[in-house]
């Protein structure tokens, strides 16, 4: 007996101190845990689950620990355990992993299953898991609508050094820092970079007003910015991040509003010059805008590329531009896609998939990393006649301020008129191989379109005798 007592005597010593050391630990684990100190907390937390492969809240934790320091792959595997037994927090943090890893019916999942849990507690406020529910069914309808989008090249650098990797061409204008053009104003906190028109007469830009981001435009006369109007006077949402292409008329910009998926999303506007205002914002898709913060989407025209800037997967402080090739007509990937290779595509995981097996772009690339200088002005931009002994071939040859801006709404009608014909010509031939019913149904659009078109050759007319008139003053006389 008493042999078998010096036996189990230390062994029963041995795990009371190893018993109280594993709660001296999971004790400082907690204190790490509760302060936030995430990093610190993981390998302690590591070795309670190791040790503790059941326990719940070991698995929450750990699983936590490891999402909070950015190791999603170890979290969402910890994190599962816990949710297999009902833990709250883990709904919240799986879906979150699901939602950025573009498993949007997952992440849906998670959010009712959070949701049922909290409408069992009474008083229980669900509207944000609602409203989270809302922006996960909206993102599950973007990615089966993902655009085919051919991604050349991608750069990850510094958020204050992102203006240094757009490469513009001259005809396609300039961007430049908020302060650097206006360095006499005092709002340049929060202001976005400004972009300037090829003839550096007009400025598009964002600045705070009313306690948030709006934007706004000025025009350059006798080398002085004035002028000043906002872009969407009654729009309350965060707006930033313009960029005005080559027609003059179409603006993109970056907004937290209007349907949002994820912090700054992408949208696409033009401008109507009859009304003097833009059009309702249309949301780019996927892969352009994600879950994460997305904006300062360029496009030039000339090099045949585009730009846009993203922090999806990105540490604080970083952001990943994407250089790609614009396509208008906007094509979708195949019904056909498997869900892999769609969220691929829709989250930009590979740009290598984006583009046809054996393809290169390396001089495109190439072209789109050089400065203006690689890419001349053109010699004739259009030909316009001021009267019998002067012509007009490019906008810097107007002398009058009034007169230039006159010839660039008449520029931007003429746009406006084009897409209206080439609208036409398609609904005529539909109208021509189309039956009755579908006839029926093309008669109305047609004869819209028809008096539209009237309607744009009228003003273009109009502005372009202003033009003409007020140019002829200054040089006549």
């Amino acid at each position: 007996m008493q042999s078998i007592l010096k036996i189990i005597a230390p062994a029963l010593l041995w795990a009371g101190v190893a018993g109280q050391a594993l709660a001296q630990s999971a004790e400082q684990a907690k204190t790490m845990f509760d302060e936030g100190r995430y990093a610190e907390a993981k390998p302690a937390y590591e070795q309670l689950v190791k040790q503790s492969p059941g326990n719940t809240t070991y698995n929450l934790r750990y699983g936590i620990c490891c999402y909070e320091t950015g190791d999603l792959d170890m979290a969402e595997r910890y994190l599962t355990v816990a949710n297999k037994r009902k833990s709250p927090e883990s709904y919240r943090y799986l879906a979150d992993i699901y939602t950025h890893t573009y498993r949007f019916g997952a992440a849906e999942t998670m959010l009712r299953g959070q949701l049922a849990q909290l409408k069992r507690k009474r008083g229980a406020d669900t509207s944000p898991i609602e409203e989270q529910l809302r922006a996960i069914e909206k993102m599950q309808r973007m990615q089966e609508k993902t655009e085919q989008v051919r991604v050349i090249d991608s750069v990850v650098v510094d958020k204050n050094r992102l203006l240094s990797t757009y490469f513009l061409s001259d005809d396609n204008g300039r961007l430049v820092p908020y302060a650097t053009l206006f360095p006499q104003a005092t709002d340049a906190l929060g202001a976005s970079p400004v972009y300037v028109s090829p003839r550096g007469d007009r400025a598009t830009y964002a600045r705070i007003m009313d306690g948030h981001s709006a934007l706004f435009s000025q025009s350059k006369l006798q080398n002085e910015w004035t002028d000043e109007r906002p872009l969407f006077p009654t729009d309350s949402a965060d707006n930033s991040y313009p960029f005005v292409a080559g027609d003059g008329v179409t603006l993109y910009f970056a907004s937290r509003g209007h349907g949002s998926i994820g912090g700054y999303d992408l949208f696409v506007t033009r401008y109507n010059i009859a009304s003097n205002t833009y059009l309702a914002p249309e949301q780019l898709g996927m892969p352009f805008n994600s879950p994460a913060n997305d904006y300062l989407m360029v496009i030039d025209e000339a090099k045949g590329v585009g730009w846009f800037a993203t922090d999806r997967n990105q540490p604080q402080g970083r952001v990943c531009l994407y250089l790609f090739i614009p396509n208008e007509a906007r094509p979708r990937v195949s019904e056909d896609i498997d869900a892999d290779s769609l969220r691929t595509l829709a989250s930009l995981a590979s740009i290598r998939a984006t583009l046809p097996e054996g393809s290169s772009y390396d001089q495109l690339v190439a072209a789109a990393r050089t400065n203006t200088a690689a890419v001349s002005k053109k010699e004739q931009d259009f030909e316009f006649v001021i009267n019998d002994n002067t012509i007009y071939y490019t906008e810097r040859d107007f002398r009058n301020a009034d007169a230039a801006e006159a010839y660039e709404k008449a520029a931007m009608l003429r746009k406006q008129a084009e897409d209206v014909e080439k609208r036409l010509k398609e609904a005529y031939a539909a109208y021509e191989k189309g039956n009755k019913s579908e006839r029926n149904e093309l008669r109305a659009s047609i004869r819209d379109d028809e008096r539209t078109l009237d309607d744009l050759r009228t003003q273009i007319k109009t502005w372009e005798k202003r033009a003409r008139n007020a140019e002829n003053r200054t040089i006549i006389k």
